[in-house]
């Protein structure tokens, strides 16, 4: 199927894990751009959506791009048998973390979620519990995930391990028990964590993990395959042996702008990037980390090791909430967070205030007093 048409815009991030494959496949039909990650959080999806006619998202920002109405709904585009086998076929809740309202408004095009980094050439095998983390801190150098947004989606995944998902309640973001009690283990580790690392985002710390003898061991950062020719990744860890793995889903899905008009090769195109063919081959190949399963638990795709050494953390993520104002309550709840570690506040002060913030950001602006 030959385009004959101006190229479509396309908007990804700047990593080669978000660019390689989808440039590599394009040919002349879309023009990808690329900005960092953090650009995402400042520009508002419906800027973005303007100018462009796909764009690689995060599943938080759905509430806000819906709130404007600057997504094309894609069971519109695509058959209900096609968006079933997809969700079917996609790693733990990849697929439906982008359907919302009874719509499907992405494509899991990458699945990522927060699992362990580890150096086993200094320290050995990573380990398995909250407890055998604390005890390797003691005597190597271990950090949390705390820069930008990390801080609070490091609190949240925590808070899972130990058996409750924050939000679970719309209304309540956590009860006192289970938020006091993360907030003292991040504490703890974060005391003995090396100098610099709670101002490093995910890149950060595995290239000092990669590159230096500086840091052993993350418990709880975003996989990046592109990473795993150096660090051993594995299952995030539990409170106790058989326990849930606490990770919070991140990745990246696809989606088309309302200013989008597709034309039957784009639709292809998108069609092609979830077949057993991108996912199991292409995308791998070219810096990618696909969405299906079939891709995580076969022993064939290139860095088969990352990949299901970190599948069952990947199977039960928590699903962030996505309503309009999510974004900017993660902004403000991690740097309560950090606060609290840095002994700003105290650890009830801090719970209080994310609390609050997470009731104000399911207040509608016009409401709120």
């Amino acid at each position: 199927m030959t385009y004959g048409g101006p190229p479509y815009r396309g908007l990804t991030w700047d990593h080669p894990r978000g660019h390689d494959a989808l440039a590599a496949s394009a040919g002349g039909l879309v023009h990808w751009d690329v900005q960092p990650l953090e650009g995402f959080e400042s520009h508002p999806i419906d800027a973005l959506c303007a100018r462009y006619d796909l764009v690689v998202l995060d599943h938080p920002h759905l509430g806000e791009a819906l709130a404007t109405g600057c997504l094309r709904p894609l069971d519109d585009l695509f058959t209900a048998e096609e968006l079933v086998r997809w969700g079917d076929g996609s790693i733990g809740p990849t697929m439906r973390s982008y359907a919302m309202g009874g719509r499907q408004w992405a494509l899991p095009l990458d699945a990522a979620t927060q699992v362990a980094a580890t150096r086993t050439d200094l320290v050995g095998a990573a380990p398995g519990t909250w407890d055998e983390v604390h005890r390797l801190a003691r005597r190597a150098p271990v950090a949390l995930s705390l820069a930008g947004p990390h801080a609070f989606l490091t609190f949240a995944s925590v808070a899972v391990a130990m058996g409750e998902e924050p939000a679970a309640d719309p209304d309540e973001l956590i009860g006192d028990a289970t938020g006091l009690a993360v907030l003292d283990l991040m504490a703890a580790l974060d005391a003995l964590a090396p100098p610099g690392t709670r101002a490093l985002n995910p890149i950060g710390l595995l290239e000092l993990m990669a590159g230096t003898d500086r840091l052993a061991h993350c418990p709880l950062v975003y996989g990046y395959v592109t990473y795993a020719d150096r660090l051993t990744f594995s299952d995030a860890p539990v409170v106790a042996a058989g326990g849930r793995p606490g990770s919070t889903l991140g990745g990246t899905g696809i989606a088309l702008s309302s200013r989008c008009v597709p034309s039957p090769e784009l639709l292809a195109h998108v069609r092609w990037l979830m077949s057993p063919e991108a996912q199991g081959d292409f995308l791998p190949r070219h810096s990618g980390q696909p969405s299906a399963r079939a891709a995580w638990t076969s022993s064939e795709t290139v860095a088969a090791d990352f990949y299901r050494g970190t599948a069952a953390t990947c199977e039960q993520a928590w699903v962030r909430p996505r309503h309009a104002g999510y974004i900017g309550f993660q902004t403000a709840a991690s740097a309560a967070v950090r606060a609290a570690l840095a002994g700003e506040t105290d650890h009830r002060q801090a719970l209080d205030r994310m609390r609050a913030l997470y009731r104000s950001s399911r207040t509608p602006k016009e409401h709120r007093t």
